[in-house]
């Protein structure tokens, strides 16, 4: 029974716009829920909700499908309600300064602490000076130096006295205290030295060396009276700077009393205010130095002030220090330093407490960054690292080792499967490290329910992006278009990237157009300088098929030559082509020989269909007698690589046209894989490849008999444009879905394909008889052929 062809309904699956209760999509309200992914949102459920170790989420999808945008969503809904993590802070280590102490505060009281602490040393450095400039202080200080300067003359005096007795004069001079002979109070000269007897320089020198001694001893003396005094004096500034800082640290502690680091904190930079008073009080001949009072600043690494719920957070470019933070340098009196406060955070810290969403391949592209990223998963914490400790280079500058972080933060990695397989058979930490896997598809179902929820995501996008809101007819084309999209008739696809991007350009001719709402023919419109903005390699192909430099004839029969259909992507568009395929059978035994094959020039799937056209004609024709031919096949100007098997039933058609010498109407053309059976398998850019050839076959004018053959089983993919169901519904152009190789040699012949009768023959006047006919004459002929050679 011939193939009837498509009626116009089953060429577009249409979205009547009485299917909406809305007028316009500004009645709608915004939605932030997943479309159409309820096995991927349930995964996602269950990873959130589960808290052991290792159940961090991979999420399975190729992009575009939003799937970042909206798992950010669904995370910030399912957390809102979830405690807001704590703050955290690095202070100065007064033990060990290279080591800087990690404290973790109630969420919001980081800031506080900072500021208080500001608020402490700026206090401080108020206080303490006013504290030493009492007169009660300097009158003590005064008289502990006056006593000091007594105690000093008083010995100095007593060893003078002793020192005339042996007439020697102590003097100081610029190296210190000495002694020198003296006669009637005048220093003896050189002269007079030399003049004395021997028994009387002997007796001087004796006295001179007894007087030196006791001169040590005055000396140590005096230098015990200078310490006992600087540490009296010491004694005294400390009593009076604890006076002055006492109430202050009092205050603190009240205010921090369940918080047992703060208070060990507070307690070593009150020790260590009290030992360094001169930072706060210096000396007057240091006023102008410029003293460091960084190591009591705090620096706020972590504040969740402004937090709701748990932290959902994105990281664009997951390198290592954005992950995990960074140690800055700064250069001071030319030597590069650093220092607590140049501690920064990475986006581990600021997810801390909630979830941390990344895109896997960047994740990949930083190798640093991976494996650090699974030390922090199994050991649960966050080290911040010099750059030197990351590369292995020696370290050059004075650094830091910060006390590391907890780690609480699930992780959420998106990628495509292809990279989720390769990870888990590679990476022997993937598997305990990533164990929710949430699958979440390109397509859904076109039911009632996911048509209403496309209508709700165009309401979503004009709510949150101010765009021009849609009307009815203008949601049906969206729908539409999300089933051109999925390529099935009954799927919408789940690219919402691209719906959104189809949305927008909407909105903006809607506007170009001067109206307030969105109609189909702006979307229509949108849809078409879409297609205008990146067709041009198209429109000059078609030119070329017009001009007759690509040779596609659409009237007309031919043996041997059929039109074939390719698709083509550029970029992100995607047209289909028509080529010609042409078959020539003569003697011999080499069998089908593709040219493409032989000059290497197509690819292993299109190969592999080659070979099953000597398979099917084998099954079918070499039963009861030998597979003697030769047959070469080509894609006629074709000047690039082919691959796939989208066409091998055009090469079968081109094959039993060539043998039966039955002309092929050049108005059709063909798409179809084949199997060995002759069974017509499915293929892939349906939509494409009809209206490639329907655009040709236009511009030249459609004669009503023009059309194109396709698998029975791509019915449901179609989605074909408006143009091609028009004139199908006008009798000018049609679609055959066929079955099996028999039904389309039929269409494109006009001549039964034969079915075999009691015995094993095709019926004379069928492509089959005519088939089987010319192979047996071609095996008669090359074995005559043969012989008579020898």
């Amino acid at each position: 029974m011939p193939v009837s062809s498509l009626t116009p309904d089953k060429l577009r699956h249409i979205c009547p716009p009485e299917s909406f209760s809305f007028e316009t999509t500004n009645e709608l309200a915004p939605s932030t829920r997943i479309i159409g992914q309820p096995r991927g949102t349930k995964a996602l459920e269950f990873g959130v909700g589960i808290h052991s170790q290792g159940y961090n989420i991979f999420v399975l999808g190729p992009t575009g499908t939003g799937r970042a945008t909206a798992i950010e969503r669904f995370l910030q809904e399912k957390t809102a309600n979830e405690p807001v993590p704590d703050d955290w802070v690095y202070v100065h280590n007064f033990t060990v300064p290279h080591q800087p102490r990690a404290i973790e505060l109630p969420a919001g009281q980081g800031r506080v602490f900072q500021a208080r602490m500001a608020q402490l040393i700026n206090t401080l450095k108020t206080d303490l000076p006013q504290a030493f400039s009492t007169e009660a202080y300097r009158d003590t200080i005064e008289e502990i130096q006056e006593s000091l300067a007594q105690q000093q003359n008083n010995l100095l005096q007593q060893l003078a006295q002793k020192a005339a007795q042996h007439n020697f004069a102590l003097i100081k001079t610029p190296a210190g205290f000495a002694f020198v002979a003296v006669r009637n109070g005048q220093q003896l000269a050189p002269a007079e030295l030399q003049a004395l007897s021997v028994a009387e320089r002997q007796q001087m020198e004796a006295a001179h060396e007894a007087l030196s001694k006791e001169l040590e001893d005055v000396l140590y003396q005096i230098h015990q009276l200078e310490v006992q005094t600087r540490q009296q004096i010491r004694e005294i500034d400390r009593q009076v700077a604890e006076a002055a800082v006492q109430h202050h640290f009092d205050t603190l502690r009240k205010a921090y009393a369940g918080h047992e680091e703060v208070l060990l904190y507070l307690n070593e930079v009150r020790e260590d205010v009290l030992n360094q008073i001169d930072d706060f009080a210096p000396q007057l001949e240091h006023e102008e130095q410029q003293i460091d009072l960084r190591r009591y600043e705090v620096n706020l690494l972590v504040d969740n002030t402004e937090t709701k719920g748990a932290p959902v957070i994105i990281e664009n470019n997951p390198t290592y220090y954005n992950l995990f933070g960074r140690i800055e340098y700064e250069t001071q009196a030319g030597y590069i330093t650093t220092h607590f406060t140049n501690i920064k955070c990475g986006s581990l810290h600021w997810a801390n407490g909630g979830y941390l969403i990344m895109n896997a391949h960047d994740l990949l592209k930083n190798p640093p960054a991976w494996e650090a990223l699974k030390r922090a998963l199994k050991s649960g914490r966050i080290d911040v690292q010099p750059p030197m400790a990351m590369t292995g280079s020696p370290v050059i500058a004075k650094s830091l080792d910060p006390e590391p972080i907890p780690l609480s933060a699930k992780l959420v990695l998106m990628g495509s499967p292809a990279l989720y397989y390769a990870l888990y058979e590679q990476d022997e930490d993937f598997a305990d490290l990533f164990k929710v896997r949430s699958d979440f598809d390109v397509t859904m179902p076109r039911n009632e329910e996911n048509v209403q929820e496309y209508a709700v995501f165009v309401a979503t996008r004009c709510h949150e992006e101010g765009l021009r809101h849609f009307d009815r007819s203008a949601v049906a084309k969206v729908v539409e278009f999300g089933s051109r999209l999925a390529e099935h008739q009954q799927k919408l696809s789940a690219r919402f990237g691209a719906v959104a991007d189809l949305i927008r350009e909407a909105s903006y001719w809607a506007g170009r157009n001067g109206r307030q709402r969105v109609t189909a023919v702006d979307v229509q419109q949108a849809l078409a300088e879409r297609i205008y903005r990146a067709n041009q390699v198209e429109e000059k192909l078609h030119e070329e098929v017009l001009q007759n430099v690509i040779f596609i004839a659409t009237e007309g029969s031919v043996v041997g030559q059929v039109n074939g259909l390719s698709v083509l992507q550029i970029g992100d568009y995607t047209f289909g082509q028509p080529g010609r395929i042409t078959a020539r059978t003569y003697m011999g035994d080499a069998g089908i020989i593709h040219i493409e094959r032989e000059t290497e020039m197509s690819g292993p799937i299109h190969n592999k269909g080659v070979l099953t056209l000597a398979a099917y004609l084998g099954g079918t024709y070499a039963q009861d007698q030998p597979l003697t031919l030769t047959a070469s096949l080509t894609f006629e100007q074709n000047y690039s690589g082919i691959e796939g098997d989208s066409a091998s039933s055009t090469e079968l058609y081109a094959l039993l046209s060539s043998l039966s010498e039955i002309p092929i109407n050049q108005g059709i053309a063909v798409t179809g894989s084949v199997n060995q059976r002759g069974e017509i398998q499915p293929i892939g850019g349906v939509n494409e490849k009809i209206e490639g050839f329907f655009r040709v076959c236009q511009a030249r004018g459609l004669t009503g008999e023009q059309g194109v053959i396709i698998p029975a089983s791509n019915v449901d993919n179609l989605m074909l444009d408006e143009a091609v169901v028009e004139a199908v519904a006008e009798g000018k152009f049609h679609i055959w879905p066929v079955r099996t190789v028999d039904e389309g040699i039929e269409i494109l012949t006009g001549v039964p394909a034969g079915e075999r009768d009691e015995n094993g023959e095709f019926p004379e006047g069928t492509v089959h008889y005519a088939v089987q006919k010319r192979l047996r004459e071609l095996a008669e002929e090359f074995k005559s052929f043969g012989e008579q050679d020898e």
